[in-house]
């Protein structure tokens, strides 16, 4: 196993590198780097300029209109976005339902709806977690029931992240209640624009409303929104959350938030500490760990190896140190992480150093909202069960 880059991977580097540099707003960098609230507007712009380039699906294969980068190509683009501070992007339209759409679309379907993806124009929602079903998706209960040409679907979907935003909305449905639960799942899109769906924000403990519940009252849906075959959705939602909790894993903003930790432990004289330099030194450890597991798995794509089916692990991981260098940065700040008033932050009250470095704003709302990380896309404990039974056989 060679973990170096080559020349010509070094190469592909640097061309990403200045790519980014010259193309991304610098007032964005400015809100990613400093942690600050980023608008609908923010992460379109972003979105456009990637699929103007052809780099929004910068995982898709050249037959579906993305350059075709194999394993190493892929990660190196995500590592200079994230180092320059691009926004990290939507993964429900071009990492998750495409994905699915490629696989078991029928052309039509791919023609219709890969494009707006590609050039970041429609924005998706992911339908999955429901009140009574989160971890356990195999219990959902929102039904759709086939009515001639068209589905009737009735339900409610739950923490659906920036589902107000949403256009289009990917679920899965209960078509059959016979036989085992996970058999009678359905993959189902729905054009959130339509009679009877109605999106209601939930308001989190600093304010915003990053996540939703959505109503289905009677929403009439085109069979032809069906992807695949009826009752094999569950095959189709195990297919999109391998990418999901690979995506989650997240070690190139880990690298970043890294750095962006040590700036506010100088910034707030504790870096000098010889017991919170230990603490940073083990998340660093544990970063490079990660980093070295990702590119492991790379390794072996790369030379045509089956890999392990590792992606619960990285989540696992991954989860845990976002979790970490967020309580890093609130022990650092100290009283200064406490506030939560983000037009004061973003007035530049908060953590204004020489040089006009923002350092501090808003850290207990990035601490509480990475709380979720080890429950969403299926909570760590189950993924050690899975991780368990798939490699520790």
């Amino acid at each position: 196993m060679d973990l170096a880059f080559t020349p010509e991977e070094q190469a592909f580097r640097e061309e990403i590198r200045a790519w980014v540099r010259a193309n991304l707003p610098a007032d964005i960098s400015h809100k990613v780097h400093n942690a600050l609230q980023l608008t609908r507007d923010d992460h379109q712009r972003w979105a456009r300029i990637l699929g103007k380039k052809g780099w929004l699906g910068w995982g898709w294969p050249k037959q579906f209109g993305g350059p075709g980068w194999n394993a190493i190509q892929k990660h190196l683009f995500e590592e200079e976005n994230a180092l320059a501070g691009a926004p990290r992007v939507i993964p429900f339209g071009p990492v998750m339902v495409a994905p699915v759409i490629m696989a078991f679309g029928s052309p039509e379907q791919q023609q219709r709806f890969l494009p707006g993806i590609a050039s970041g124009e429609v924005w998706w929602s992911q339908g999955y977690s429901e009140p009574g079903s989160g971890s356990d998706l195999a219990s959902v209960k929102t039904r759709a029931e086939r009515k001639g040409d068209k589905y009737i679907v009735n339900g409610q979907k739950t923490w659906t992240t920036l589902g107000q935003y949403g256009e289009w909305i990917f679920c899965l449905v209960r078509t059959s209640n016979e036989g085992k639960p996970q058999t009678g799942i359905s993959f189902l899109l729905i054009d959130m624009k339509s009679k009877g769906v109605t999106v209601r924000p939930i308001k989190l403990l600093d304010g915003e409303c990053e996540v939703n519940e959505v109503f289905f009252d009677n929403v009439e849906v085109p069979a032809e929104n069906l992807i695949g075959e009826e009752n094999k959705g569950w095959t189709y939602a195990k297919h999109l959350l391998s990418h999901e909790r690979t995506n989650i894993a997240d070690v190139n903003r880990a690298k970043r938030e890294l750095e962006r930790l040590k700036r506010i432990a100088k910034a707030e004289g504790v870096y000098e500490d010889v017991r919170f330099r230990d603490e940073i030194a083990k998340l660093e450890v544990d970063v490079v760990a990660l980093e070295m597991l990702v590119l492991r798995v790379l390794s072996a794509e790369k030379s045509g190896k089956n890999s392990l089916d590792i992606a619960g692990l990285l989540k696992i991981r991954g989860s845990e140190i976002q979790q970490r260098y967020a309580e890093l940065m609130m022990l650092a700040a100290g009283p200064y992480a406490l506030p939560l008033i983000r037009e004061a932050m973003e007035a530049g009250w908060q953590g204004n150093y020489p040089g006009g470095v923002l350092a501090n704003a808003p850290l207990a709302s990035t601490y509480f909202n990475m709380r979720k990380t080890t429950i969403y896309g299926g909570s760590n404990e189950v993924q050690r069960n899975i991780v368990a039974q798939t490699i520790l056989g």
